[in-house]
């Protein structure tokens, strides 16, 4: 049968990567991450003044895919005897898997850090949220009742991983609506007319509004919110000490992406497209399985576990 390469020299070089020293493995809770990779996208919206349209580049990084939740916020309660959040009691709000609610943005980064993660910027969450395609909502241009849980149409949050139809193009869960998200930028109106290119982390400092003391900004919309704050570029705030709005103000973390676990993910790719060429397909599938657990939205793998299916199954 024939060989799937048939260039010896791009074989010897496959196989050069595969000697390559061994990576670092993935830093914790990555089954729970999902990685967004290096890339342009179209920040804001012509909805409201301070969205205004820009281009921005984020280099690769992780988000959480789903709300901390309150089963996950108890263990770290637990480890650092962190004092509980607000309404952390309140049987609408306190199932384990419902997002823990309550927060302030210091509670919100200490857990982040605590897990060896840290808050996304604003321009990180509104990527995950947009997905590749920029939507306007997560799942697409328009509004969707059955995809979302805003506007109390419910009367409480929802478990983190509820609405799957309603997850944005990158898998991430419940970025519109269920609770506001603190994210690490301090919030001014004007920053988008200053905004740096690549990488933007928000202005020195936010806004003082009513001299209550400079605010971060929220995200994502919640349970008691209506529908105009459900679009994927929707900015709000809030003082970082402050837990008002607590009933639907929760959070999810990030990550940045190194270059080890980069290549780490490239290096099982390639393994996958060697073990073709030796027509080893049990191992090939392994193998693209790996790449696919650190970067699961990847076409070009998702096509290349296609090919060896194919393969292993006639």
């Amino acid at each position: 049968m024939k060989s799937f390469f048939t260039s010896i020299s791009f074989t010897m070089f496959l196989i050069g990567l595969l000697l390559m020293p061994t990576f670092s493995e993935a830093a914790n809770d990555k089954d729970d991450m999902v990685l967004i990779p290096r890339g342009e996208f179209t920040m804001g919206s012509k909805d409201h003044s301070d969205e205004m349209i820009h281009q921005i580049v984020l280099d690769a990084y992780h988000i959480d895919k789903f709300e901390v939740s309150n089963h996950k916020y108890k263990g770290f309660m637990k480890a650092t005897g962190h004092a509980a959040p607000a309404y952390w009691d309140d049987p609408r709000l306190n199932k384990p898997e419902q997002p823990v609610v309550g927060v302030n943005w210091y509670d919100a980064n200490a857990f982040c850090e605590w897990k060896g993660k840290r808050l996304p910027t604003e321009a990180e969450w509104e990527r995950a949220a947009k997905g590749p395609h920029g939507s306007h909502y997560p799942w697409g241009h328009k509004l969707d009742p059955q995809k979302a849980n805003y506007g109390q149409n419910v009367g409480k949050t929802k478990p983190v991983d509820s609405y799957p139809d309603g997850i944005s193009g990158y898998g991430v869960y419940n970025m519109a609506g269920n609770v506001f998200e603190w994210v690490s930028d301090w919030y001014d109106s004007a920053y988008f007319q200053v905004t740096p290119a690549l990488n933007p982390q928000g202005p020195a400092t936010g806004i003082n509004f009513a001299n209550q003391g400079p605010v971060k900004v929220l995200k994502g919309g919640s349970w008691l919110a209506p529908a105009s704050s459900l679009h994927t570029s929707h900015r709000f705030w809030n003082q970082p000490e402050n837990n008002s709005y607590g009933v639907g103000l929760g959070f999810r973390c990030a990550q940045s992406v190194d270059s080890d676990s980069l290549h780490t993910i490239r290096y099982d790719f390639m393994h996958s497209l060697i073990s073709m060429g030796e027509e080893k397909w049990p191992e090939a599938l392994t193998s693209i399985d790996q790449a696919l657990k650190g970067d699961p939205e990847n076409v070009e793998y998702q096509q290349t576990r296609e090919l060896i299916l194919k393969k292993i199954t006639n």
